[in-house]
C-alpha cells in the first residue's frame, strides 16, 4: 500500500497569517517527499479561507520547484469551472515543469454554494456530466489537434500546449457513487474515494462497488483506488482533545457548505451548531476516533491494515482540518517516524 498527501492552504482566523500558513503547507509537502510518499493531492475550491485552492495546478507547480521526486495530483479540479483547452494546457504544463510528475485528477465539486458563482444555473448533482465530456476529450487534446462539437463545449480544430512530458499521465477521477464508480473504470482511470466521517462499512460499500464496476467492464481494470482520510495521529490525551476541536469546528463549516445552512461571510463558513449535524456528519468524539484515521501510532496502525486488507492501493493522509499548525506537523511527524515503518 503506497501513501499519498493531502493537503490545503486553510484558514479559519481572520488573523491568522497566511505566509505562515504557505510556509507550513510546503514544509509538510516536503516532508511527504522526504519520507517517501507517492504523490501529494492539490484541491480546487473558490471563495473559502477554509480551502484556499484557487487553481490546484498552480499549487503543484510551486510544490514542484521545491521537492524532488514526489509525484503531483489535482484531487481534483473541478472540471465545470474550466474550458476543456485551458485545462488541458494549465495541466501538461504542470508536467513538463515537473520532469512529468504530473497526476492528473478530475472531479466533479462538492458545494452549491461554489456552483452558484463559478457556474450559475448548473445543479451541483449534474455536474458529473461535464467531467464525462472533458475527460476523454483532454485526452485527445494532448495527442494533437482536434475539433469539438459537445454539449456543453464547441470549439473548432485545436491542441493542447504545451503536450505532456509523459507518454500516458495518469488519470483520477473522484468517485463515491456507483455512476462514477463505473466511468472510472470503464475510461480506465484510478479512483480516489473519501467516505467523509462514515465508519468502514462505507468503505466496504465502495469496495463493493469498484468490484461490481469492474466486473460490468469484463473484469478489465489497470487503475489503482486511494481512499482518503482525515488523520491525525496523537500520543497523549492533550493531543487527541486538540485534534477532536479542530474536526468538529470543521465539521460546523463543512456542514454549513453541504447542507447550505448559514452564511458565508468574507469566505468564513458560519457554524451549524453540531446538535444539527449528528446522524449526517457524525460529530460525536468517540465515533469520530473510530471511524477516521485518528488514534495512537498503533491504533492508526492497525486500522490501516484494515483498509490494506481490503484491497486499497494507497491511502491519502488529509492533514487539512483546522489543526493548529504545530499540532499538524507533530502528527504527521509521528505517522512518518512510528506508522509509517509498518507498511514498508
Amino acid at each position: 500500500m503506497k501513501f499519498h498527501l493531502a493537503i490545503n492552504l486553510e484558514r479559519f482566523d481572520p488573523g491568522a497569517d497566511m505566509r505562515a500558513i504557505r510556509d507550513h503547507t510546503l514544509a509538510m509537502v516536503q516532508m511527504a517527499d522526504e519520507a517517501g510518499f507517492e504523490i501529494a493531492w492539490a484541491a480546487e475550491h473558490h471563495a473559502l479561507e477554509m480551502t484556499i485552492a484557487p487553481n490546484p495546478f498552480q499549487l503543484l507547480t510551486w510544490w514542484a520547484e521545491h521537492t524532488e521526486s514526489i509525484r503531483l495530483g489535482s484531487g481534483v479540479a473541478n472540471t465545470a469551472y474550466w474550458h476543456p483547452i485551458n485545462l488541458a494546457g494549465e495541466a501538461a504544463m504542470v508536467d513538463l515543469l515537473s520532469d512529468g510528475r504530473l497526476e492528473f485528477g478530475l472531479g466533479s465539486g462538492a458545494y452549491q454554494r461554489e456552483f452558484d458563482r463559478m457556474h450559475p444555473g448548473l445543479a451541483q448533482p449534474d455536474s458529473y456530466k461535464y467531467m464525462q465530456e472533458a475527460l476523454p476529450l483532454i485526452r485527445e487534446l494532448w495527442k494533437g489537434d482536434v475539433a469539438h462539437d459537445g454539449e456543453y463545449w464547441q470549439f473548432p480544430s485545436s491542441t493542447s500546449c504545451p503536450k505532456p512530458v509523459q507518454a500516458e499521465v495518469p488519470f483520477w477521477v473522484a468517485a463515491r457513487s456507483p455512476i462514477t464508480f463505473d466511468y472510472a473504470v470503464a475510461n480506465d482511470c484510478s479512483i480516489m474515494s473519501w467516505p467523509l466521517t462514515h465508519p468502514f462499512s462505507e468503505v466496504e460499500a465502495y469496495r463493493e462497488r469498484l468490484q461490481n464496476s469492474i466486473d460490468a467492464n469484463g473484469g478489465e481494470w489497470n487503475g489503482r483506488w486511494a481512499l482518503m482520510r482525515h488523520t491525525a495521529v496523537y500520543d497523549n490525551d492533550a493531543e487527541r482533545d486538540a485534534a477532536m476541536a479542530a474536526v468538529r469546528n470543521v465539521l460546523g463549516m463543512f456542514g454549513n457548505l453541504m447542507l447550505q445552512r448559514g452564511d458565508v461571510v468574507d469566505g468564513f463558513p458560519e457554524h451549524i451548531p453540531l446538535a444539527e449535524l449528528d446522524g449526517n456528519f457524525r460529530v460525536d468524539p468517540d465515533m469520530l476516533e473510530a471511524n477516521l484515521m485518528f488514534g495512537s501510532p498503533d491504533a492508526v496502525a492497525e486500522k490501516l491494515r484494515s483498509y490494506e486488507a481490503l484491497g486499497i492501493d494507497a491511502f491519502i493522509y488529509y492533514a487539512s482540518m483546522g489543526l493548529g499548525l504545530e499540532s499538524q506537523r507533530r502528527s504527521f511527524e509521528l505517522f512518518i517516524e512510528r506508522v509509517l515503518p509498518e507498511f514498508r
